[in-house]
């Protein structure tokens, strides 16, 4: 008798440790499955860089990244930032900048990723198109030499200045201006964040605003523009980060996610035109 309850018991006793064992054992990995969460943390522009990382943050929580977006007011900062290994990577420029920067500042950086492109706009508090503005008209763009050939070539394409034949656009300067018919004044030393405060101002016949600085300013780039660049525009913003980082998985499925379906659909769906997605 006292053999089997030595025995009974022993079998508990077994069946006790076994179930804690196997509590331990959940437990053990339900901690390493949240140790396998990533974060990544992303500077970008206030509008509307970092409301497309918003809506992608549950689209990455599923894939095991926690993303967190770092804001940024200007085009200098996130790139020192990324530098500094502050952030892991950005989102607010296009290739022709981020090539300007590398150039100027010795960067290592590679584009990770083409996004969006967001078309520049013309604005005029005096003028409802491009054609009525009068000789001599005052042009105002920004201080930003990656964006003058940008701008430039769009004024081209309008009809109102001619280029150097054979010249890479993309590094078009004012000085390259061959035909000027209506002889348009440029003025380009205003920093890109205050053109929206410069065009409020009604300073200038005419100003170029950046979408995002028009759209965080709460200017519609689709019905307040006189003029708006083609979506055929080279200027993608890209997802940047240091040279061999674009080979992390983390840095290739937050591309991946912002370039899917859903996150399109959102760029069009809110920006109704004035943000188009890279698949468009």
């Amino acid at each position: 008798m006292k053999k089997t309850l030595y025995s009974l018991s022993l079998f508990i006793l077994l069946l006790a440790l076994a179930a804690c064992g196997t509590a331990t054992n959940e437990d053990n990995n339900t901690a390493g499955d949240e140790a396998e969460a990533v974060k990544l943390v992303v500077g970008a522009s206030n509008v509307p860089h970092a409301e497309i990382l918003e809506e992608a943050i549950p689209l990455l929580a599923e894939k095991g990244i926690e993303l967190e977006i770092v804001p940024f007011q200007d085009y200098i900062l996130p790139n020192r930032a990324l530098a500094d290994k502050e952030i892991d990577a950005n989102y607010f420029q296009h290739i022709p900048y981020l090539e300007a920067q590398i150039a100027d500042n010795g960067y290592d950086f590679v584009n990770a990723g083409g996004i969006h492109i967001e078309p520049i706009g013309v604005y005029s508090k005096k003028y409802k198109s491009l054609d009525e503005l009068p000789e001599g008209a005052l042009i105002i763009m920004s201080n930003s030499v990656a964006d003058h050939g940008r701008i430039l070539t769009m004024l081209q394409t309008e009809g109102l200045i001619t280029l150097k034949e054979g010249i890479d656009t993309t590094t078009a300067t004012i000085d390259d201006i061959v035909d000027n018919p209506k002889n348009l004044e440029f003025k380009a030393d205003v920093d890109a964040g205050y053109l929206p405060q410069v065009y409020n101002n009604d300073e200038g016949d005419a100003v170029l605003i950046n979408t995002n600085y028009a759209i965080d300013a709460g200017l519609n780039p689709k019905e307040d523009s006189i003029a708006l660049e083609g979506s055929e525009s080279p200027y993608v913003n890209i997802i940047t980060v240091r040279t061999g980082d674009e080979n992390r998985s983390e840095i290739q499925t937050l591309v991946e996610v912002l370039r899917s379906e859903q996150i399109q659909n959102f760029i069009l769906e809110k920006y109704e035109g004035a943000v188009v997605p890279v698949s468009e």
